[in-house]
């Protein structure tokens, strides 16, 4: 892993805004996701900056977790899993679907952020957790209205200097360079009690199928090979404990059906 101090701060094009209308909260059997691209469009939620190559318009965010014994986060970093893992999805500007994204090295863009467990509740989940309720089986979705702020969900947006950057690759023929990977250092506090509604709300399968909480919904991190990570200038460097990744993700994405059925405009 080396730094890279052309990685500075990233900019986030209304992420502080909570657009009117309403956010789809679904349960695609896999993991509970928030469909946002039909207002990102309208509202030009992007990210831009800090060594990406071009905007990228927000289309989906998603969680990872694991259960009451173990964590569940897709990536490590110094040897560290975490509970439960964010990933936001973003295309970029050049692309109208996915499947063009695929063919360029810098189509697609996945931010990831680690949960760390904390006393209190963290009250700016609450609008997720409140709807989980109305999507325990696979295929169930609930409007989520009003929105909320994108970044309440996240780090101050002070705080996200700290990250470090690799190239994902796609596992099907040809092995495509899809997607830019961000993970982030600093964290987002959960409380047990909120991990614990992720754990015990959503299940596998659809309605008249047995339930099967949904846990461990995730790929274990996967060693770095030749691929190189790259730490932002700010970056906290430790490195007799490497970073893991899990460069499968994409494809496993792909497959579970997470962003590869949507699209970053509303007229494609």
């Amino acid at each position: 892993m080396r730094r890279d101090q052309n990685l500075g701060g990233i900019t986030f094009q209304g992420y502080d805004r909570a657009p009117p209308g309403m956010w789809r909260l679904m349960n695609n059997g896999h993991s509970v996701l928030v469909q946002l691209e039909g207002e990102t469009v309208i509202w030009n939620m992007n990210i831009s900056g800090g060594g990406l190559p071009n905007i990228f318009q927000v289309l989906q965010f998603h969680f990872h977790w694991g259960s009451p014994t173990s964590n569940g986060s897709e990536h490590t970093v110094g040897g560290n899993q975490y509970p439960m893992e964010l990933h936001i999805v973003h295309l970029s500007v050049k692309y109208q679907s996915i499947a063009d994204a695929m063919k360029d090295p810098s189509g697609l863009a996945v931010l990831g952020f680690f949960f760390t467990i904390a006393e209190a509740d963290n009250p700016n989940y609450n609008t997720i957790l409140a709807g989980l309720k109305n999507v325990s089986s696979e295929g169930n979705f609930v409007d989520l209205e009003p929105t909320f702020r994108l970044d309440s969900l996240l780090p101050s947006t002070n705080k996200l200097t700290r990250y470090y950057r690799y190239q994902g690759s796609l596992t099907t023929p040809d092995c495509e360079e899809a997607v830019i990977w961000t993970v982030f250092e600093d964290t987002i506090p959960i409380s047990c009690a909120q991990l614990k509604v992720f754990m015990d709300t959503v299940h596998f399968g659809a309605i008249g199928e047995t339930p099967v909480k949904m846990r461990n919904n995730f790929r274990p991190p996967q060693p770095l090979k030749n691929r190189k990570v790259y730490a932002s200038k700010d970056a906290i460097i430790n490195h007799s404990a490497p970073v893991h990744v899990d460069w499968l993700t994409l494809v496993f994405l792909l497959l579970l059906g997470h962003i590869g059925a949507l699209r970053v405009r509303s007229g494609p």
